[in-house]
This record gives structure tokens, sequence and C-alpha cells, in this order.
């Protein structure tokens, strides 16, 4: 019996393997021995080489990057499903370019050598896990993207594709903890999607394969960790900048450039020739020139991901210990800049709400008063914001809170509905 199951995350992605010992899946040590992996590639190309890039994944990608290697570094690229982007290619230096889909297919292919080679067999068939929606409000779009990734995963060499969605995979990893019966509300944050499943779970429909009678309502945002990454930079990065900066006029300067530096797949679309060009004439824009030199510092030595590394680290500090101060000494020697807990909140409580709003949506279309729901199950990375999975509890008063490993659960209850639909079917 040889399947896996793959949560490629957003942020992060897990796989799970049968395992010949206990008859059930266990989780692939994908990196490092961990057994969750970042979801990155880096492209190592050597300047002037006609050599195709070296491939990095994961954690060793990010510190390629870091390191200063010549190349291009690709993250969330699952935020580029049901997206023109998908189709189309892009500049990784030295005169190479790529399709986003054959970095998503690059990705996968790693994902499947590592089951492999764990599992000590060749794999020909998957179940991967995807968001409710990759695309709100947009039908269309969300086929699309669900198809980009299947044939992505086809391309790489699984026959047989099947798709859950990720948070009733979480809730097939909580119904293993139940003894009676429960009106489970998964919420499943990551960082590109905040996904809620209003699922009926218990011991004695645990065996039954098909389960979608049991799911009472899905509904979900687009709305996740990248977004929260996105506010705090533009609230304490970019403003040493330019960033809401003004001119010798009182007019502030145009603002596009640090929203395209504040999302991971379009920071490297502002290093391009006509684009740095272009941020060089508008040095006049700027009553503060330090402004002005600090972007074009950011832009012609690549610090993009960098910043956004650095606000990044910058919410989980305040989420941990309510301040932080953020050195930005790459921008300028000495320069740094604060946050505290009260400025984060105010700059995420747009994006907090609609999440919040996003649970009782769920149980709405689901006939449910939030005084029925049991439990709330979290999982995904960003539940490590305290105030976001607060503010969702306040909302369901008579459920207790339930958390699961935030970043594999999905990955072990996609395990699980492997399990059931490839055994059964030999």
């Amino acid at each position: 019996m040889s399947f896996c199951a793959i949560d490629f995350g957003t942020s992060n992605s897990a796989v799970a393997v049968p395992d010949a010992a206990t008859g059930a899946t266990r989780l692939v040590a994908l990196e490092g021995g961990q057994p969750t992996m970042p979801t990155a590639v880096f492209y190592a190309v050597e300047p002037g080489s006609p050599q195709l890039p070296e491939l990095h994944y994961g954690r060793a990608a990010l510190a390629a990057y870091v390191d200063g290697f010549d190349g291009r570094l690709m993250r969330s690229m699952k935020s580029v499903l049901g997206s023109p982007l998908v189709t189309q290619d892009t500049d990784i230096g030295a005169g190479h370019r790529v399709k986003f889909q054959d970095v998503i297919a690059a990705f996968l292919r790693r994902l499947k050598a590592q089951a492999e080679s764990e599992h000590g067999a060749p794999i020909r068939r998957a179940v991967l896990g995807r968001p409710v929606f990759f695309v709100d409000e947009d039908a269309a779009r969300d086929a699309a993207a669900q198809s980009a990734l299947e044939a992505a995963a086809r391309s790489v060499g699984f026959d047989e594709v099947r798709f859950q969605y990720e948070p009733i995979a979480a809730a097939l990893d909580h119904e293993r903890t139940v003894e009676g019966e429960e009106l489970v509300l998964v919420a499943d944050i990551g960082g590109g999607t905040s996904d809620f499943s209003l699922v009926r779970v218990g011991a004695r429909r645990a065996a039954r394969l098909e389960r979608q009678d049991d799911i009472l309502a899905s509904h979900g945002v687009h709305v996740a960790g990248t977004d929260f990454d996105r506010r705090v930079e533009l609230l304490s990065v970019l403003p040493s900048c330019g960033y809401r900066g003004v001119g010798p006029g009182g007019r502030e300067v145009p603002s596009r450039v640090y929203f395209d530096l504040a999302t991971w797949h379009l920071i490297n679309t502002v290093y391009t020739a006509p684009r740095v060009a272009e941020l060089r004439g508008m040095r006049d824009f700027y009553a503060d020139p330090a402004q002005h030199r600090r972007l074009m510092k950011v832009v012609q030595q690549h610090l993009g991901h960098a910043l956004g590394a650095l606000a990044e680290g910058a919410k989980i500090e305040v989420a941990q210990s309510g301040r932080a101060r953020i050195d930005l000494s790459l921008l300028e020697p000495g320069l740094a800049a604060e946050l505290d807990e009260a400025q984060a909140l105010q700059a995420l409580d747009a994006d907090l709400q609609r999440i919040a709003d996003a649970a009782t949506e769920t149980a709405r279309r689901a006939g449910v008063a939030p005084s029925q729901v049991d439990a709330l199950y979290f999982t995904g990375g960003s539940t490590g914001l305290k105030p976001l999975t607060d503010r969702i509890a306040a909302a369901f008063p008579n459920a207790r809170s339930v958390r699961g490993e935030r970043f594999a659960s999905v990955a072990q209850g996609l395990g699980l509905h492997a399990a059931r639909c490839f055994g059964a079917a030999g």
C-alpha cells in the first residue's frame, strides 16, 4: 500500500506516509529531522554561466537567500494559485526564467522524493490538502487553482490525486481524541487563508469512509499570517523608507512600491531594472532624502525579503512579550523602530475581525447557534497569535478550545483520510 498525504501550505508543508509497523500513518522527517518544512525554493544561479540553477528547498532555501547567494527565493507559492501569475514565467537571474507552476511542481517533487525515501517504495497516489477557498467568492478561479495544483502533482509522477479540505483533515485528527459526539468548529489559520468548518465528529463515526454529511458548513477568507506580516511591515518597518512620507509640497509619496515590498510574491518585481530606474527618478518626491536613500538601498541590495522577516519576527515578539524593538541597521547604522501590542492590534484589528466574523458565519451557514458548538479546534501557524484565538473563542461561549499541532495536524488528518481512501482501494 503506497500513498502519501501532502499538506502543501502557504508557509510550511508536511507529508504523511503509511507506517507498516502500526498500520497507521506517520509524518515524514522532511528536513533536519523536522516533520515540517518551509514552503520555499531558492534558485541558485551563477552569473554568466549557462548552467541550470541549483535548487534549494525549505530552511536551506531561506539560508541560501540570507547568506547572499545569487538567485531567487520563492515563497508563498500557494498564494499564486488561482491568479494569472501561475501560468506566467518570472526571472530568477543570469538570464534564466521559470514558470510559477513549475516552481510549485519542483517543491512537490521534493516532497514526493522525501516521502518515497522514508517509505522505501515508489509512490503514485496522493491526497493533497486544499483550503476551503483558494480565491474568495470566485468559483471559476477557485476551480482553476485546484486544477493547477493537480496538474503540478501529476507532472511529478502522481497518477492518482485526490483532495480533501484542510479543516476537515484537522477534524479527523481531532476525532481520535473524542469519545462521544461533538460539534467542532475547526479553525485552520495559516499563512495565506483562514478556513473554518463546522463538523460533527465522534467515535462511532470514525470508521465511516464517506463523511460528507458530517460537514455541516465550510467558510473561509483569504486573510491570515502573511497579511498580518504585511500590516506590521507597513506600520513599523517601511515608514523608514518613506511609506506615508510626504514631498516638499506636503503631498504623500506614491505608495505602490511599499505594498509590493510588503507582499512576498511581489517583492522581486521591484528589483527589475525599469522599476529601479523609476524609483531612482522619484528622489525629488521626498521631503526627507534619507527615506528615499533607504528605499533605494532596499531595491538595489534586494533587502525586501529581509524586511519581511523582520516584520514577521516583530509580530511574534509582540505576541509573546507585548513589545518589540525592530533593528533596522541593515538600512542605516543605529536605525530602529518600536512596536507595542496596542499598535499591532490596531493595525491588525480589521483582519482579526474579518477572520472572527468568518468563524461565526460558518456556524450561521450550518444553522447552528454559537452556544451549541462544543469545541474549537485550532490549527495552523497563525493560531499562535493569542488575540486572534481569544477573539474567536469569545464568540462561542460554551466551546472549549483545543489546540492541535500547529504545523502538522492537517497532514496527520490527511494521512488518516488517505489510508481510508487508498486502503479501501487496495
